[in-house]
């Protein structure tokens, strides 16, 4: 009655009959498992003194396997009745071309096609389209004369693949409904509250994540995420959610997971996340530290590094991460405390031999930034004044060579093998050289297409880019999302380099280390494009086009010409002179 297939019954009721995996799969009683709690499947009734086992807590009776000879759970047979363990099961079992792809794969099931492989099993059911002989919506598994797609009942296959709760065709998930239906319950269940059901607040979530249209991911992500665990925790409480009570939890990705996530869909009110989280993880970073130490550490962080930073963030044109910065300024001046702490000095004693005692022990430059706190404790009249040297200037020091360079930005612009976005990321690093924070942050605002030419938007003037790089981005920013996406309440940019977070773009961590995975070099290719530019263009035109300070691209500009120099020196007394 389910599968179509011709089959011995397991179960004959008033609606059919039921072979033994249907019976398995949608009508098999559910009991509490004996060893993980939950509501499943029973595989192995309670014997012998030992509980009911479910489906994923039952590993089959331990057998001698017949092709690798070990005692090992056997729950397959071949031909001849013997047993077989799982490993060897997967890893010996024949195929058949597959109807629909042509590849030789192990069957998943016959349909009047042929045999289908479990990839094309599981395009064709979550795809429904319009039987052009019946016109109803029904996963097309059958085919005319001329190779046109038809449903089953058209060519007398009777399988329902109709939804017996919503009456939807396609998408089968377990107990005869559709995943859509599957993923309300669940949906219904992760964000109950106490009472069973879902506040007011968080209909917006709930009505996102079920409109999602391709519900199986949304699945798996409630099935088997921590965030989605987080979410459950919080929604169960019952308190009202909001950006407090989210800074009140230890700082980790799944909080600021499912901050986002409820930002996204209008649950909570957006905010500049990169500031507003960083008083929260002070407060985690206070604890266990003398009381001393919060008296300045908070004024420090909220009305001295943070008043500044938001005066920036409001008039900053291009997006830039403040909260590592402001974080290492507040962690430096911990550490600085505790090392007076150590020596037994209060503020008001402060000389300048103690500042120069402690930059003299650095064993980075990371202790140069205590000028920002001794800043703030002159100011308020704290300190005397102080002074902290500059932190020494550095060139360069890793420049990736041109004869890498060029075949590295060849790879990018021609291998079809490497990922669309790593290519153009690495493409655009190879030859412009923005810092990774632009890049993630490109829009396809940023693009302008024209009848012949296309230029990228970086700093304040376009840049041309060259076809096959153009090409990309159009990709880029024309193709679909490939993680689904959440309907938002409030309208955002669409990122070419999207994100794991819902409406973020990939962080610059993951976008270095995606490139490095790909034999990238991320910081020398582009110390290496900069130099390139830096020694053909003048410092105004660099800052303009690669959008960087022009104090910054004048230091470029003469590193970069005085390293010419050098060279040109040294090829010079390389060379014989020649005789008159």
């Amino acid at each position: 009655m389910s599968c179509g297939k011709s089959a011995a019954a397991a179960l004959v009721d008033a609606d059919g009959a039921l072979c033994h995996l249907c019976y398995n799969r949608h009508r098999r009683p559910r009991r509490l498992c004996g060893r993980c709690g939950q509501l499943k499947r029973i595989a192995r009734n309670a014997r012998d003194g030992q509980p009911d086992l479910c489906d994923g807590c039952y590993q089959g009776p331990e057998a001698i396997c017949s092709l690798c000879n070990r005692v090992r759970p056997c729950a397959s047979r071949d031909e001849q009745g013997q047993p077989i363990c799982a490993t060897c099961y997967q890893r010996h079992r024949t195929g058949e071309p597959c109807a629909r792809c042509g590849q030789t794969k192990p069957v998943n099931t016959r349909w009047p096609i042929g045999p289908v492989c479990q990839v094309c099993y599981t395009a064709v059911l979550r795809s429904p389209a319009e039987c052009p002989r019946c016109g109803t919506l029904q996963p097309l598994i059958a085919r005319d004369d001329d190779g046109v797609g038809l449903c089953g009942p058209c060519v007398g296959f009777a399988t329902n693949y109709t939804c017996a709760q919503c009456g939807r065709d396609g998408n089968p998930h377990s107990r005869g409904r559709c995943a859509h239906c599957v993923l309300a319950e669940r949906v219904s269940a992760l964000l109950a509250g106490p009472d069973g059901t879902i506040v007011p607040q968080l209909e917006p979530l709930a009505a996102a994540l079920t409109s999602l249209p391709s519900p199986f991911p949304a699945i798996q992500w409630i099935k088997e995420s921590p965030n989605a665990r987080l979410l459950a925790r919080l929604a169960g409480e019952g308190q009202t959610l909001s950006h407090e009570l989210l800074d009140a939890l230890p700082p980790s990705r799944n909080q600021r997971y499912i901050r986002q996530l409820l930002v996204h869909t209008g649950v909570l009110d957006e905010r500049h996340e990169d500031l507003e989280r960083i008083p929260g993880w002070l407060e985690h970073e206070l604890a266990g530290k003398p009381d001393a130490h919060a008296k300045l550490a908070r004024p420090f962080l909220h009305w001295f590094l943070l008043r500044r930073a938001r005066q920036r963030a409001a008039t900053r044109h291009h997006p830039a991460s403040a909260d590592r910065d402001l974080r290492r300024r507040v962690s430096v001046a911990l550490d600085f405390l505790a090392w007076m702490d150590q020596r037994d000095l209060a503020l008001a004693d402060l000389a300048q031999e103690h500042i120069d005692d402690w930059i003299t022990g650095a064993t980075s430059q990371r202790r140069y930034l205590i000028r920002y706190f001794l800043k703030w404790t002159t100011s308020r009249q704290l300190t005397r004044k102080l002074t902290v040297p500059s932190i020494p200037s550095q060139e360069p020091q890793n420049l990736l060579d041109e004869d890498d360079r060029w075949p590295l930005l060849q790879r990018c612009l021609t291998d079809n093998a490497l990922p669309t976005d790593v290519r153009a990321a690495g493409a655009i690093t190879l030859l412009f050289g923005p810092s990774t924070e632009r890049l993630c942050h490109l829009t396809p605002e940023h693009l302008k297409f024209a009848d012949k030419h296309a230029h990228l938007v970086l700093g304040r003037h376009p840049v041309l880019l060259p076809p096959r790089l153009a090409e990309l981005l159009r990709h880029l920013a024309e193709q679909p999302q490939l993680r689904p996406q959440l309907s938002r309440v409030r309208p955002g940019p669409q990122w070419l380099f999207p994100g794991m977070v819902p409406g973020k773009p990939i962080s610059t961590h993951g976008m270095t280390q995606k490139l490095n995975r790909h034999g990238i070099p991320v910081r020398t290719a582009r110390n290496a494009a900069l130099a390139a530019l830096a020694a053909d263009l003048p410092s105004p035109i660099l800052a303009d086009v690669t959008g960087m300070h022009p104090h910054t691209a004048l230091r470029w500009v003469a590193y970069a010409r005085r390293d010419w120099a050098e060279y040109l020196a040294a090829r010079a007394e390389s060379q014989p002179l020649k005789p008159k």
